[in-house]
C-alpha cells in the first residue's frame, strides 16, 4: 500500500486495502520557450470522472439533518454553539436566499451524493456535485485575487504536491506494478480556499464565518480488484466560530459513467 503523502491519517479500513492510483502518464517537458507544464501535463492522479460518496461515519449527520444544537465532534466556541441551538429549520426552509449555506465549500464535500471532476482549461480543475448543483474551480498558480468577492465556494488555489519520484519497498513494487519499481511520479492534490460567505459545517445550522480558511488534500487509492477510490482530507479554520482546526475524511468511489447522477437544489430541510 502506498501511504497517504501529507500529514493527515486516513481511516485504516480503507488504506488497509489500498494501493496507489497510477499517474495518467509522465509530463510532458516543457516548451521550446521553457515554459513550466500545465497542471493538466503534471498531474501525478487520474482525478477527473465522476465518483460517488461512501458514508463510513458521521452517518446521521450525513444522511440526515439533525436537530438544532446537535453538534457532536465540532469544537466550537460559545458564539458557535449559541448559533446553532438557535437554528430553525422552519424558517431555513423559507429563507430562499440562504438555502445554499450548507452547500458553501467547508461543508460541501460531507454532503452525500456525486462528483464530477473535469479540467476546464489546462491549469483550471472543475469540481460538480450533483447535491445543491455547485461548482467549485480549482486555480493552479497565483493566489486569491484582492478584489474577488466571497461566495459559496470561495476562491481555491491548488497545487500538486509530494511529485518527486521515490523508490518502494519490494513488497509496495509487487503491489503497484513497474511504474513503483522504476520510481514512477508521486504527489497528491492541495487545495487552499478563501473569500467565503458564511456558511454550515453541517446542515443543522453549525456556522462557520467570513473569515474561514479551507484546506484540503486530494489523494487516490486502487484496491486490488481494480476498484478506485478518492479521499478527500479536509481542515477547516475558522476564528469567529472554532476554538480549533475542524477536520474531516471524506471518500468517494469511482463510478464507470454518468449513471445516477442526479442534480438537486440546494434545499435547507434535506441532507442533499
Amino acid at each position: 500500500m502506498n501511504a497517504p503523502r501529507f500529514p493527515v491519517l486516513i481511516g485504516a479500513g480503507m488504506a488497509s486495502l489500498a494501493l496507489a492510483l497510477g499517474a495518467p502518464g509522465p509530463a510532458r517537458a516543457a516548451d521550446a520557450a521553457g515554459a513550466p507544464p500545465d497542471a493538466r501535463t503534471q498531474a501525478p492522479l487520474e482525478l477527473t470522472g465522476y465518483w460517488v460518496s461512501l458514508v463510513t461515519e458521521d452517518w446521521r449527520y450525513r444522511m440526515l439533518v439533525a436537530d438544532p444544537g446537535d453538534t457532536e465532534s465540532i469544537p466550537l466556541n460559545a458564539e458557535g454553539t449559541k448559533l446553532a441551538k438557535a437554528w430553525n429549520p422552519v424558517q431555513a426552509k423559507v429563507d430562499a436566499g440562504n438555502a445554499c449555506r450548507a452547500f458553501g465549500a467547508a461543508g460541501l464535500m460531507r454532503i452525500p451524493g456525486r462528483v464530477h471532476i473535469s479540467w476546464q482549461d489546462p491549469d483550471t480543475l472543475r469540481i460538480e456535485t450533483d447535491s445543491g448543483t455547485q461548482t467549485r474551480l480549482f486555480h493552479f498558480g497565483g493566489n486569491a485575487p484582492a478584489d474577488a468577492a466571497p461566495s459559496w465556494q470561495g476562491y481555491s488555489v491548488a497545487s500538486w504536491e509530494g511529485l518527486a519520484p521515490r523508490r518502494r519497498p519490494a513488497a509496495q513494487q509487487l503491489a503497484a506494478g513497474a511504474a513503483a519499481a522504476s520510481g514512477g511520479k508521486e504527489g497528491y492534490l492541495q487545495v487552499v480556499t478563501t473569500n467565503l460567505k458564511p456558511g454550515y459545517l453541517r446542515p443543522n445550522g453549525v456556522p462557520y464565518g467570513a473569515a474561514t480558511h479551507l484546506l484540503e488534500y486530494y489523494d487516490g487509492f486502487k484496491e486490488a480488484n481494480g476498484d478506485e477510490y478518492l479521499v478527500i482530507t479536509t481542515i477547516v479554520e475558522d476564528p469567529e466560530y472554532l476554538t480549533q482546526p475542524f477536520v474531516t475524511s471524506s471518500h468517494f468511489k469511482r463510478q464507470p459513467d454518468a449513471a445516477g447522477w442526479d442534480p438537486t437544489p440546494c434545499r435547507a430541510d434535506e441532507p442533499r
